[in-house]
């Protein structure tokens, strides 16, 4: 395989070795069964352990944790040197589990992700070799800086959870988590992704730059060594199947699955509009809010969930009408609107 395949560490810049800073839905103590307040001790072992490097990105973490657990993918779009690519590892390192990175470029090829069959002199045959798409956690770095013919050799992946070589259908592990880091289509050498490309993540965020104080603890952190060297597992696999499991048992009512759907389908008749989210967005939806429910102690979903994660669910997979991008109206303003007028279930 290239040498731009790496298998792990390359350092992002802006990490700190603050402790993971409780949101305002953690520890309510509400858990109702053993088996969701296990899976509650593992988000929240997750989530300390990646506190330990990212600081003031407790938000972040949550929204990163519920697209793991509701068996979504996540893409972070922000300007270079925010942590995106730290966040991802602390999370690959915090969990006992394969990890592999890829730096997309433009000359990346398809076979650079998928793999490739290789003829051996020894028994007169071609032998697949697996590429780095064949793992638990996958960081595909500045995914836009491929193009879309390299992009779209993960839309199966996403989709579907195998992928189609040479002919041949090859299951992926039964975690399969996308981290997709984006630099802003405006800087050079990007590619914007493609719609159905766009539609499989399940969330798109921004980190942000941090406040001040925030960033000289970084400073501090980093002074001698990085935090993320230090990092170790503090949970496995096995623990992150059984969260994912705990989130599907979640109960929501037909009610608010109703309301769900009804965001979604309201953004298909906004004016300005071009294309609106798809029914896996409600999907996507309801499974992030059962994951949040989980996070906050509960074992059934409330409406404050699905409004917090409308928009990182929503808003990137809309398409705009061009009159309306330069007017200034924009997906996430069209989302924050659509959660405001729809009436929220007694």
């Amino acid at each position: 395989m290239p040498e731009r395949v790496e298998p792990v560490e390359t350092i992002s810049p802006v990490v700190s070795a603050a402790p993971f800073a409780a949101s305002r839905f953690v520890a309510t103590g509400r858990t109702n069964t053993p088996k969701h307040q296990a899976a509650f001790d593992v988000y929240q072992k997750i989530a300390v352990n990646i506190g330990k490097v990212m600081q003031g990105q407790a938000d972040s973490t949550r929204k990163l944790l519920a697209a793991l657990a509701s068996g979504g993918h996540v893409l972070l779009d922000d300007f270079p040197g925010t942590g995106k690519t730290t966040l991802a590892k602390a999370l690959a390192r915090s969990i006992d589990a394969r990890f592999k990175r890829i730096q997309f470029t433009p000359d990346l090829l398809p076979s650079d992700i998928l793999g490739v069959s290789v003829f051996s002199q020894r028994d007169q045959g071609f032998h697949f070799h697996e590429g780095p798409i064949f793992t638990n956690i996958l960081l595909a770095d500045e995914i836009n800086r491929a193009s879309p013919r390299t992009q779209s050799a993960l839309l199966e992946a996403m989709a579907e959870g195998q992928v189609s070589v040479e002919g041949e259908r090859r299951a992926l592990a039964g975690l399969f988590f996308v981290i997709a880091t984006q630099n802003p289509v405006e800087f050079r050498g990007t590619y914007p992704l493609p719609e159905a490309q766009m539609d499989r993540f399940g969330m798109q965020f921004a980190l942000g730059y941090l406040q001040p104080a925030e960033e000289v603890a970084v400073l501090s952190a980093q002074e001698h060594h990085h935090p993320l060297e230090e990092l170790e597992a503090c949970v496995s696999l096995a623990d992150v199947l059984a969260l994912k499991r705990a989130v599907a048992e979640v109960r929501i009512s037909n009610e608010l699955k109703r309301y769900t759907v009804e965001l979604v389908g309201a953004t298909r008749k906004v004016s300005g509009v071009q294309l609106g989210a798809s029914p896996r967005a409600s999907i996507a939806l309801m499974k992030a809010a059962q994951a949040m429910a989980l996070f906050e102690g509960l074992d059934f979903v409330t409406p404050e969930p699905i409004q917090e994660l409308a928009v990182p669910v929503i808003a990137h997979r809309l398409v705009m009408e061009p009159q309306a991008r330069f007017s200034g109206l924009t997906a996430r303003a069209v989302v924050e609107e659509v959660v405001k007028k729809i009436k929220v279930p007694a």
